[in-house]
């Protein structure tokens, strides 16, 4: 199963994430990449450009795919455009709740959950769960050093 998920969106529903914290996307993507972790779903997150990363940029990583929108584009411009592309609409799920991002997903006959409907699987049990307060549950990731370094780049955090 392939998720789509309108990562602006979601940090904005998600219990102890703001999106006025600088790192609001590298905290999601640590809830996802435990979700991916557990499920073994295949996670694309398509943020709004920002000024904390190069604009247009995608990032894939063990089934977790990052893609930052260009410049004058919306995450919810990308996701539309992919819906009109989709050829297997079962394969797929949308995660937002944004209304005109759903309406597409429905003409398109794709599945969609809202961000809380999905932040319940997210969090499964545990509705204020975060990566910091549920260390015992977390996926034994390693990374090399040049994906560490990769990622750090990709979010500004390293020159």
């Amino acid at each position: 199963m392939q998720w789509l998920i309108d990562g602006h969106n979601l940090i904005g529903q998600m219990p102890n994430l703001q999106l006025d914290d600088p790192h609001d996307e590298e905290k999601l993507l640590e809830h996802l990449r435990r979700y991916r972790a557990k499920t073994g779903h295949r996670l694309t997150v398509i943020f709004d450009p920002g000024q904390g990363y190069r604009s247009g940029q995608t990032k894939k990583q063990g089934g977790l795919t990052v893609q930052f929108a260009p410049s004058g584009k919306t995450a919810d411009q990308i996701i539309a455009q992919r819906l009109r592309k989709i050829k297997d609409p079962q394969s797929l799920i949308v995660v937002s709740s944004d209304r005109a991002v759903r309406q597409a997903a429905q003409q398109a006959r794709v599945r969609t959950l809202t961000s809380k409907e999905f932040i319940r699987q997210l969090t499964q049990g545990s509705p204020t769960a975060s990566p910091e307060s549920d260390e015992g549950n977390r996926a034994d990731v390693t990374l090399s050093p040049d994906e560490i370094d990769e990622w750090l780049k990709l979010f500004n955090q390293q020159d």
